[in-house]
Order: structure tokens, then C-alpha cells, then sequence
């Protein structure tokens, strides 16, 4: 219970289906107290979860690393335009792992990726980045849409991928922006896309039109490191 209330590198609390009423309840609250994420699980599951250790119908998910609240990620960068990539519902964790090592090697401010429906940093994400994670902060949010707003409110341009954008090429990256990467299966959510200024495209000529999402986001990160680094040459 003292873990729950320490919660800033707790990912998500998983619970047995067969944990008894009231100790469930008693969880769900603290939980709830303490805005972290709940799973009501099955038993295997949560074998798989624990390498089959002695959970006793519990068990959390802890960040390998501390989250950045997002406020003081847009604190620390008003002494220049900055660069916010925004992951919509990535649930992959070597993608994520992937556009951390991106985000670093290109200079990326921060990375925001929701607090439900996707991966968040686990152990196979930081092994993943190769040391990048301890690089780029990462903010956890409850809800992208309203976290696009207040990016607008604070005068960045925000862009999203969709096969009908301006081709990425032509992107001018100038100014404080945040390039918004889609889930893998179905891309950036319809309500999203409403919120996105222009949306940019890859453009591809094979059978299979989509890229892997760390793939497509390493060449949209570098298309606009590019465009600002040029611009300041």
C-alpha cells in the first residue's frame, strides 16, 4: 500500500479477478487516490507478469525511469523553439524504446505519451533506447487531446501523419512544435486528427503502404531536426 501512495514510477496496478471484494476495493481506492492506472487481470496473467513469484492477486507495474511532469518540460525550453513528439497510444515497447534513441540523437525536447491505452517505461524500454531514456524526458498525460490544447495556447504548430498530408519533405519545422505519432495498427485517432494543424505523409510507391512506427517516426523527427538546423546555419 505505501508503494501505491509513492506513485510517480508506478506504471499501472493489476489485480487478480479472484482477489476477494474488499481487498480489491480497498486497492481500486488508493489507486484512484493516487491516479494510477488499474487491470483487473486473470491468475495467469499475472503468473506471466511476476515470472511466476508469490503475488497473492497483486502486483505493479514500476517505470524504469521517473516521469516529467509536462509543465516542467515547457518550463525548461523557453529559451528556444522547441521540439515535442507526441505518441498517440504507441503500445509497442521497442518502438518506444526506438524514438527515444531518435528523439535523442536529434535533439528532442520531450516526449508525451498517454497514461491509458499504451506502452509506458518499462525495463524492455530502456534497454531498448540504449541510455536514451535517461536523456529525454518523457510526461505522462491523461488525456492527448487536452494536451494539444494547451500546447496551441502556448503557440506550438502541431502536425500528425495520415496518407493524405503534405509530403514530409516539404515540412518547415520552424518555431515551437509537436509532431503527433500514430498507434501502429490504426494511427493517429480520428478525434486527434481534428486537433492537428497539417497533417505530412510519407510517401511510399511498394505493396505494403506503412511503415513500422518508430521507422516512420525516426524519419518525420529527422525531417524536422533537419529543417531547423538548416534554418539556423
Amino acid at each position: 500500500m505505501e508503494t501505491l501512495e509513492n506513485n510517480q514510477t508506478i506504471n499501472k496496478l493489476y489485480l487478480s479477478k479472484s482477489l476477494a471484494k474488499n481487498r480489491a476495493q480497498q486497492f481500486r481506492q488508493t489507486a484512484e487516490q493516487n491516479k494510477i492506472v488499474v487491470q483487473e487481470v486473470d491468475n495467469q496473467r499475472l503468473d506471466e507478469l511476476t515470472n511466476h513469484g508469490n503475488h497473492q492477486g497483486i502486483a505493479l507495474s514500476i517505470a524504469a525511469y521517473e516521469y516529467v511532469p509536462l509543465d516542467d518540460i515547457l518550463n525548461g525550453i523557453k529559451d528556444h523553439d522547441p521540439f515535442l513528439v507526441i505518441l498517440d497510444e504507441i503500445e509497442d515497447p521497442h518502438n518506444l524504446g526506438s524514438i527515444l534513441r531518435t528523439a535523442d540523437a536529434t535533439g528532442v525536447d520531450g516526449i508525451i505519451i498517454p497514461k491509458r491505452r499504451a506502452v509506458q517505461l518499462t525495463q524492455v524500454v530502456a534497454k531498448t533506447s540504449t541510455g536514451a531514456i535517461e536523456h529525454v524526458p518523457v510526461a505522462r498525460v491523461v488525456n492527448v487531446n487536452n494536451t494539444i490544447d494547451k500546447l496551441k495556447k502556448a503557440n506550438f504548430w502541431i502536425f500528425g501523419t495520415d496518407m493524405k498530408g503534405t509530403d514530409y519533405t516539404d515540412w518547415n519545422a520552424d518555431g515551437p512544435v509537436a509532431i503527433v505519432i500514430g498507434n501502429e495498427g490504426k494511427g493517429i485517432s480520428a478525434q486527434t486528427k481534428k486537433k492537428v494543424d497539417q497533417m505530412l505523409t510519407i510517401p511510399m510507391i511498394g505493396h505494403v503502404q506503412s511503415l513500422n512506427a518508430s521507422v516512420a517516426a525516426a524519419l518525420l523527427i529527422y525531417q524536422g531536426f533537419n529543417s531547423r538546423r538548416l534554418k539556423n546555419k
